[in-house]
């Protein structure tokens, strides 16, 4: 089968198509024949590396995390799955590889796909449909009536946040520029701030909860002094901590990294009485249903900004790395 796959790791490479085996199937997998694939930001950081400390793959690899499409075979104990079934997924870590024409996926990573959309709409959803559940929803426990601030609104996370915040009954308030407030606003933010000319840490206090995603150090401080006290930042850039390396399974000498590399950022939301937590989203079949119903109850729309061939897989890449797109980049692979 063709595939896009990292030779070697470097801000500066390309992925390679080439042909590679199909895969094979452990008994609690099945194997997905891929309609779209989503893009998203971490598949350029693992190709560059930059997060071989936790996740280190072995090149070459196939790269790629977000898909849908139709299973084709199912291993001996798969219960909850049939060949034919739609199903859409972050796949697992350790299992990436949806810039692919077909990938085996662990049943307990897939649900099925909103009947209501279409692939190329349900592959641009797992990654940061997750990412907004768990940390809007596991994480922040964000409830009707508190006051959420998510970073970054008309991108791929921010566009499904802002969705999910408003949902749950919050007053979300978020930054993006000028040319994408109408955007975030049909999306359902209360308050918009351009971040070109206005300077959030000014005009917003007492918040419950932060959904952080500058990788600036500057934005991060400000960001936690909105927060009034008891409230939760959620960063989706760092710096990890212990709890995140102890709840991943790295050994301790990798957790005393964590928690030193954390230690500034913690002890500044000690002082202010505030809770930081790190999060680097998983993989979760369970959470992507909840997501299904409302997506098909019309809770939530998906934002697709572009659609690129699977040949253009480079090209959709080099888009998601330029920070230009508003929602999701798909590659139509099928």
């Amino acid at each position: 089968m063709k595939a896009f796959i990292v030779k070697k790791y470097g801000k500066k490479e390309t992925l390679h198509l080439t042909n590679v085996n199909e895969p094979t199937l452990n008994e609690n997998e099945v194997l997905v024949q891929i309609d779209a694939a989503g893009v998203n930001l971490l598949d350029s950081l693992i190709r560059n590396g930059e997060f071989k400390l936790f996740l280190p793959y072995k090149t070459p690899f196939v790269n790629g995390h977000d898909m849908a499409g139709v299973i084709t075979k199912v291993g001996a104990k798969v219960a909850k799955f049939k060949v034919g079934d739609e199903v859409y997924s972050r796949v697992g870590d350790f299992r990436i590889g949806t810039f692919a024409e077909q990938i085996a996926v662990n049943e307990s990573d897939l649900a099925l796909k909103p009947k209501t959309i279409s692939m190329e709409e349900a592959a641009s959803i797992p990654l940061v449909g997750l990412t907004s559940w768990q940390a809007l929803v596991e994480i922040a426990n964000l409830k009707k009536g508190q006051k959420v601030f998510i970073q970054a609104g008309s991108g791929g996370v921010g566009t499904f946040a802002i969705q999910l915040a408003k949902h749950l009954g919050a007053f979300v308030t978020t930054t993006t520029s000028s040319a994408n407030t109408a955007l975030v606003k049909s999306l359902g933010a209360d308050l918009v701030i351009d971040y070109k000319t206005q300077d959030f840490a000014t005009i917003l206090k007492d918040y419950d909860v932060v959904l952080h995603s500058n990788r600036e150090a500057e934005i991060l401080e400000k960001s936690l002094k909105i927060l009034k006290p008891g409230g939760t930042l959620v960063s989706l850039t760092g710096p990890p901590t212990a709890e995140f390396a102890k709840k991943i399974g790295l050994a301790w000498p990798f957790q005393m990294l964590m928690g030193l590399l954390s230690m500034s950022v913690r002890r500044k939301a000690k002082k202010l009485n505030v809770n930081f937590k790190f999060l680097f989203m998983r993989a979760e079949g369970k959470q992507l249903t909840e997501i299904t119903k409302l997506i098909e109850a019309g809770k939530i729309h998906p934002i697709v900004d572009k659609v690129f061939l699977f040949e253009q897989t480079n090209e959709a890449l080099s888009y998601v790395e330029s920070s230009r797109a508003k929602g999701k980049v798909v590659i139509k692979v099928k």
